[in-house]
């Protein structure tokens, strides 16, 4: 047998080795024993997945986060967006340091079906694989929305926490509960009748839907199809259906959230939207932070912090936070 030298490739290996030896390399190639291949064709985009407004393992909302998605069009992020089967995934997209000291880190969002301009528990989710162990106090993203910045707050013996300032809320319609019970296949007795139905932005456009109590929320099912045309015209992107009763009783709100990819265990942006409307139709007091839950009936609680403040007539400085704790480091081969 002849000397195999480092750096050698697979053909140099079998011109020096023969017999029953180089047919079992052979055959360990083939079937890529080794990992040989992989590391020969395309490319190796490194991922985490976390689970986000937890900070315990398999609660929360998970999330996979690439860490350098440059190069990738856009159909692949879509594509691999798809693959992770996750409610959404997040592509970072890193540029020189002055840049992203004045305009923030690069991030785009998609879901396994399209991008979108902004999400919360993503959003949260990247800061806290951009922080790292670094203990920075803030970091800032770049999204389709324009610049969200996570603030952090670290507390001895305590997971740390995170906190996203959204933009200024836009209020909607308020919607016919009529309507909304044709839509969702609801009763106009399911809903709380103190509280309005009404759309909110912070990014994204939810129409909050308070129901009058947690049995209605168990037992809730939606006809997706006549909820999004509904929605289509109205011009919300979901409903995020509250209630005032609760599992913990230290949580504001209980809630649920369906779309096209099944029922969301958190949905922070949507979270941002109810802050808005907690205050400006007394559920919550201005500046104060009051704690939605979701994610209960799927066996993913999900703990979402949330606050906004009163500015006159005006409600402002919306703000989501949570944990996040890391579950998966892993390659992803194109």
């Amino acid at each position: 047998m002849g000397t195999v030298k480092r750096g050698w490739t697979r053909s140099d290996i079998f011109s020096c080795i023969a017999g029953p030896v180089a047919d079992i390399i052979r055959l360990a190639a083939k079937i890529n024993l080794w990992g040989w291949g992989m590391s020969e064709q395309g490319r190796r985009l490194a991922m985490t997945q976390w689970d986000v407004f937890s900070s315990r393992a398999l609660e929360g909302n998970s999330l996979a986060v690439f860490s350098d998605a440059r190069g990738l069009s856009d159909a692949e992020m879509q594509a691999v967006a798809r693959e992770m089967n996750l409610s959404e995934t997040t592509f970072i997209l890193p540029r020189d340091k002055a840049v992203e000291q004045e305009r923030g880190v690069r991030v785009r969002i998609f879901t396994v079906q399209e991008e979108l301009p902004f999400a919360g528990h993503p959003t949260l989710g990247t800061a806290f694989a951009l922080r790292g162990a670094s203990g920075a106090e803030k970091v800032t993203l770049d999204l389709n929305v324009g610049k969200v910045p996570v603030q952090f707050e670290e507390a001895d013996g305590q997971p740390a926490f995170g906190e996203m300032k959204q933009v200024d809320p836009v209020f909607g319609m308020q919607h016919d509960r009529d309507s909304v019970a044709r839509a969702t296949g609801l009763r106009v007795e399911d809903f709380d009748p103190a509280l309005p139905i009404e759309t909110v932005s912070t990014g994204l456009p939810f129409t909050v839907t308070p129901l009058r109590s947690l049995a209605v929320m168990r037992d809730l099912r939606v006809d997706m199809h006549r909820a999004s045309e509904y929605l289509e015209k109205t011009k919300g992107k979901f409903f995020y259906f509250v209630a005032r009763e609760t599992v913990d009783p230290a949580a504001r709100l209980h809630a649920r959230m369906f779309f096209y990819n099944g029922e969301d265990p958190a949905t922070g942006s949507a979270a941002g939207c109810t802050a808005a409307w907690m205050v400006a139709h007394g559920v919550a007091e201005s500046d104060q932070r009051v704690l939605i839950e979701q994610g209960v009936e799927m066996g993913r609680l999900s703990r979402i912090f949330v606050r906004a403040a009163r500015d006159g007539n005006r409600v402002v400085n919306v703000r989501v936070g949570g944990n996040a704790v890391e579950v998966m480091r892993g390659e992803v081969f194109l």
